[in-house]
Protein backbone atom coordinates (compact mmCIF):
# COMPACT_ATOMS: atom_id res chain seq x y z
CA UNK A 1 0.00 0.00 0.00
CA UNK A 2 1.41 3.37 -0.92
CA UNK A 3 0.51 6.97 -1.63
CA UNK A 4 2.41 9.03 -4.13
CA UNK A 5 -0.33 11.37 -5.22
CA UNK A 6 -2.56 11.68 -2.16
CA UNK A 7 -4.63 8.63 -3.02
CA UNK A 8 -3.97 5.32 -1.35
CA UNK A 9 -3.35 2.39 -3.67
CA UNK A 10 -4.04 -1.11 -2.36
CA UNK A 11 -6.43 0.16 0.31
CA UNK A 12 -8.83 -2.76 -0.07
CA UNK A 13 -6.26 -5.27 1.16
CA UNK A 14 -5.03 -3.18 4.09
CA UNK A 15 -8.43 -2.99 5.80
CA UNK A 16 -9.31 -0.39 8.37
CA UNK A 17 -8.14 -0.07 11.95
CA UNK A 18 -11.12 -2.07 13.21
CA UNK A 19 -11.00 -4.73 10.47
CA UNK A 20 -8.96 -7.81 9.84
CA UNK A 21 -5.22 -7.65 10.55
CA UNK A 22 -2.60 -7.20 7.88
CA UNK A 23 -0.67 -10.29 6.77
CA UNK A 24 2.01 -11.48 9.20
CA UNK A 25 5.15 -9.41 9.07
CA UNK A 26 3.49 -6.43 7.40
CA UNK A 27 3.15 -3.10 9.16
CA UNK A 28 2.44 0.41 7.99
CA UNK A 29 4.47 3.53 8.71
CA UNK A 30 3.20 7.03 7.99
CA UNK A 31 6.28 8.84 6.67
CA UNK A 32 6.76 12.63 6.77
CA UNK A 33 3.86 12.93 9.19
CA UNK A 34 2.40 16.40 9.36
CA UNK A 35 3.27 17.35 5.78
CA UNK A 36 1.78 16.87 2.35
CA UNK A 37 -0.71 14.05 2.11
CA UNK A 38 -0.18 12.58 5.60
CA UNK A 39 -3.59 13.34 7.07
CA UNK A 40 -4.74 12.74 10.64
CA UNK A 41 -7.64 10.79 9.12
CA UNK A 42 -5.17 8.07 8.06
CA UNK A 43 -4.47 7.35 11.74
CA UNK A 44 -8.09 6.32 12.16
CA UNK A 45 -8.60 4.75 8.75
CA UNK A 46 -5.51 2.54 8.51
CA UNK A 47 -3.65 0.30 10.98
CA UNK A 48 -0.60 2.56 11.18
CA UNK A 49 2.10 1.13 13.45
CA UNK A 50 4.76 3.84 13.06
CA UNK A 51 4.60 7.63 12.79
CA UNK A 52 7.65 9.34 11.35
CA UNK A 53 7.99 12.99 12.33
CA UNK A 54 9.12 14.94 9.28
CA UNK A 55 12.54 16.58 9.51
CA UNK A 56 10.95 19.98 8.84
CA UNK A 57 9.57 19.83 12.42
CA UNK A 58 12.89 18.65 13.88
CA UNK A 59 15.15 21.30 12.34
CA UNK A 60 14.21 24.11 14.76
CA UNK A 61 14.19 21.98 17.91
CA UNK A 62 14.80 22.96 20.69
CA UNK A 63 14.92 26.69 19.95
CA UNK A 64 11.79 27.22 17.84
CA UNK A 65 8.70 26.92 20.00
CA UNK A 66 6.44 25.91 17.10
CA UNK A 67 8.67 22.99 16.05
CA UNK A 68 8.84 21.73 19.64
CA UNK A 69 5.08 22.05 20.08
CA UNK A 70 4.33 20.21 16.83
CA UNK A 71 6.78 17.41 17.66
CA UNK A 72 5.27 17.12 21.15
CA UNK A 73 1.74 16.90 19.68
CA UNK A 74 2.75 14.19 17.18
CA UNK A 75 4.46 12.16 19.91
CA UNK A 76 1.42 12.49 22.19
CA UNK A 77 -0.98 11.35 19.46
CA UNK A 78 1.29 8.44 18.58
CA UNK A 79 1.66 7.35 22.19
CA UNK A 80 -2.09 7.50 22.76
CA UNK A 81 -2.60 5.31 19.69
CA UNK A 82 0.22 2.96 20.81
CA UNK A 83 2.33 3.68 17.75
CA UNK A 84 6.09 3.75 17.41
CA UNK A 85 7.43 7.28 16.93
CA UNK A 86 10.45 7.96 14.70
CA UNK A 87 11.95 11.45 14.35
CA UNK A 88 13.76 12.15 11.07
CA UNK A 89 16.54 14.65 10.47
CA UNK A 90 18.23 14.69 13.89
CA UNK A 91 21.48 16.62 13.49
CA UNK A 92 22.38 17.93 16.96
CA UNK A 93 22.77 16.54 20.46
CA UNK A 94 20.20 19.11 21.65
CA UNK A 95 17.62 17.77 19.18
CA UNK A 96 18.38 14.21 20.28
CA UNK A 97 17.95 15.07 23.96
CA UNK A 98 14.70 16.98 23.34
CA UNK A 99 13.17 14.18 21.25
CA UNK A 100 14.27 11.46 23.67
CA UNK A 101 12.68 13.43 26.52
CA UNK A 102 9.42 13.60 24.53
CA UNK A 103 9.44 9.83 24.20
CA UNK A 104 10.47 9.22 20.58
CA UNK A 105 11.21 5.54 20.08
CA UNK A 106 13.75 6.00 17.29
CA UNK A 107 15.81 8.85 15.92
CA UNK A 108 17.31 9.15 12.44
CA UNK A 109 19.70 11.69 11.01
CA UNK A 110 23.22 12.87 10.32
CA UNK A 111 23.98 13.02 14.06
CA UNK A 112 24.12 9.23 13.90
CA UNK A 113 25.24 8.53 10.33
CA UNK A 114 25.09 9.92 6.84
CA UNK A 115 23.24 7.72 4.35
CA UNK A 116 25.29 4.62 3.51
CA UNK A 117 25.22 2.15 0.65
CA UNK A 118 24.23 -1.49 1.14
CA UNK A 119 27.81 -2.79 1.44
CA UNK A 120 28.68 -0.24 4.13
CA UNK A 121 25.46 -1.02 5.99
CA UNK A 122 26.18 -4.76 5.94
CA UNK A 123 29.69 -4.09 7.28
CA UNK A 124 28.32 -1.95 10.12
CA UNK A 125 25.82 -4.66 11.05
CA UNK A 126 28.47 -7.40 10.96
CA UNK A 127 30.72 -5.27 13.20
CA UNK A 128 27.78 -4.80 15.58
CA UNK A 129 28.51 -1.06 15.71
CA UNK A 130 26.51 0.68 18.42
CA UNK A 131 25.96 4.39 18.88
CA UNK A 132 26.26 6.02 22.26
CA UNK A 133 23.17 8.00 23.17
CA UNK A 134 25.01 9.80 25.92
CA UNK A 135 26.12 13.34 25.05
CA UNK A 136 29.88 13.92 24.86
CA UNK A 137 31.48 15.06 28.10
CA UNK A 138 32.87 18.59 28.11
Amino acid sequence: MHSDDGHWHGEATARDREGHPLPLGVSLALDDFGTGYSSLAYLKRFPIRTLKIDRSFVTGIPHQISDGAIARAIVTVGQQLRQEIVAEGVETVEQMQFLRALGCDQLQGFLFSPPVDLDTFETLVRQDRRLSLDPPHS
